[in-house]
């Protein structure tokens, strides 16, 4: 029975991952398709292709793409963002989201680093995130540290983290992604060898 109970659980772990995965993908490929297709409906008409909508909706966000990367749609950008940037509650939904989203976009010179915060003395290591190279720019007492950076450590199992700023020389990087990094701190980092299955002892 104890055996039993063992395998029931092992296949339970093993399908649960696959199975909510595939139902999210599921669910956000009819979402796209559906929201997609009802945007260029008057457009095509009754023609239709399986796949057709989220073919255009990717197209439409690459245009979109390379249309807010031109140094003159900035301020017309800006004004479509100011309602979002000037309400209240909105204001903190929408900056704290854009940033998230800023962070993970590729730029030439980021401080995207994943690094080791290990404190002089210590042997103990946390795994975490630079978000700030400088101090510049944040409000006073915090704009005066110099040769610090902001470390961002997330948590397992839930999504946050605490932020805290340190000397430049307590971080060691990592030779790793951020997204890589995120989805270790997810799960504690209890997957090794970057995602492959867990070599057997």
């Amino acid at each position: 029975m104890n055996r039993l109970y063992q395998y029931f659980f092992r296949g339970l772990i093993t399908f649960l991952p696959v199975a909510l995965t595939v139902y999210v993908l599921v669910l956000f490929v009819t979402w796209t398709e559906r929201l997609a297709m009802s945007m260029i409906r008057p457009i095509i008409g009754d023609f239709y292709l399986p796949g057709l909508g989220i073919a255009i909706g990717a197209l439409m966000i690459l245009a979109l793409g390379a249309l807010v990367s031109q140094r003159f749609t900035g301020r017309l950008l800006s004004w479509v963002e100011l309602p979002f940037t000037n309400l209240p509650v909105v204001k903190s939904i929408y900056s704290s989201l854009k940033n998230f989203a800023d962070y993970f976009a590729p730029h030439a010179e980021s401080a995207q680093q994943v690094v080791l915060l290990r404190m002089p003395g210590n042997e103990m290591g946390i795994a975490g995130l630079v978000t700030r190279q400088s101090m510049a720019g944040l409000p006073a007492g915090l704009a005066e540290l110099e040769d610090q950076v902001a470390v961002y450590l997330p948590m397992g199992y839930m999504i946050g983290g605490y932020t805290v700023f340190v000397p430049r020389s307590w971080v060691t990087q990592v030779d790793m992604s951020v997204e890589e990094a995120m989805r270790m701190a997810l799960i504690a980092y209890m997957s090794s060898n970057r995602g492959k299955p867990d070599a057997a002892p």
